[in-house]
């Protein structure tokens, strides 16, 4: 049986004996689905088409469909709120800074995305600092055409240089010492608002 549905893969695990298949790439495994007997599978997929194909079961699937996107906008909201809060601008340039705070929003909080404002195991505070500094790594520096030695570390320490660059390019607009024209946080956003 393949991987991608939640309650089915749960209900042929509670129905007895089942085996795991999982690859290894890397450092992730990657779930390949679960074998089980034949028969188990063949019931719990009837039982669970019957119970699908009722009213209240597709009610309750729009209600939480409708709760989910609550949470989601609540969630945008609030972190587009604490990423002007980390950023903390100079009020000369406030709108700067929510622009930028809406590229980042925009980038990182999709669900699925992947990128640290998803994560639960931080606050949401470390997530918008996290968030910033991995926006601008990617914006204003030349990291994605960097080549770092696949030497353990490396990467890192790359990254730590370059969140050093990234912080004092926002003290400085933080306290209105922004001196230089060619800016690369300005560039940097004067191409993301231009149209493809």
């Amino acid at each position: 049986m393949p991987p991608g549905d939640a309650a089915l893969t749960r209900r042929v695990k509670a129905a007895g004996e089942h085996w795991i298949v999982q690859e290894k790439k890397g450092r992730r495994t990657f779930s390949k689905g679960i074998w089980a007997p034949t028969a188990t599978i063949e019931k719990i997929v009837a039982d669970l088409k019957v119970e699908r194909s009722t009213e209240s079961y597709a009610k309750r699937k729009v209600a939480d469909k409708q709760r989910r996107d609550r949470n989601q906008s609540a969630y945008v909201d609030e972190f587009y709120d604490t990423v002007v809060t980390y950023l903390n601008f100079h009020p000369k340039h406030a709108t700067l800074s929510a622009r930028m705070a809406r590229a980042i929003t925009d980038h990182a909080t999709p669900v699925g995305s992947g990128t640290v404002a998803r994560t639960k195991r931080i606050s949401v505070e470390q997530r918008a600092e996290a968030a910033v500094i991995a926006w601008m790594r990617h914006q204003t520096t030349a990291y994605d055409s960097m080549v770092i030695p696949r030497v353990k570390g490396k990467r890192r320490e790359v990254r730590r240089m370059l969140a050093g660059r990234s912080k004092e390019l926002l003290r400085q607009y933080r306290h209105d010492q922004v001196a230089s024209e060619n800016c690369p946080l300005m560039k940097a956003l004067t191409e993301a608002s231009e149209p493809n």
